[in-house]
């Protein structure tokens, strides 16, 4: 049986991935924060009060989370393929907030593309863009820059 997921459930969903991203290397920058914030006030159309309730129910969530699963799930089942593919391109953006991606951004992005049904060329190439956005080499390999398991 499938359910209906609320809208504020489903921001909660997405902020908590965007949060993930941004805390996994056991840092919360400044620059992260800023970026998250206003991914969160443009995406859902907020003021920055409500932007920043939703940032701290995400954190807690996050928290409280043992997997990822529960965030994707709810966001694969009631997200249109475009709205999965921004949201990975967000998670993009918030990994570059604070100038450096590290390996567990990236692994954490690639798991969640995957969990959310964007294929694998799709995310290189909102990597690619974003990396551009932020004044970085584009054609820069990542570790998880692949479609098959080999090295491009």
């Amino acid at each position: 049986m499938e359910r209906d997921f609320g809208e504020n459930e489903l921001r909660v969903a997405a902020a908590a991935l965007l949060v993930h991203v941004a805390e996994i290397d056991g840092f919360f920058t400044d620059s992260e924060k800023r970026a998250l914030l206003l991914l969160l006030q443009q995406r859902f159309d907020l003021d920055v009060g409500s932007a920043e309730s939703l940032l701290a129910e995400a954190r807690a969530r996050d928290r409280e989370s043992v997997d990822l699963y529960g965030f994707t799930s709810v966001l694969k089942h009631s997200m249109s393929g475009p709205d999965r593919r921004r949201l990975v391109e967000m998670m993009w953006t918030v990994a570059y907030a604070d100038g450096t991606v590290q390996e567990f951004e990236e692994n954490i992005i690639w798991r969640v593309s995957e969990l959310l049904g964007v294929p694998a060329r799709e995310r290189i190439a909102m990597r690619r863009k974003v990396r551009e956005e932020h004044g970085c080499d584009p054609d820069a390999p990542g570790p998880w820059d692949t479609d098959s398991g080999a090295a491009s």
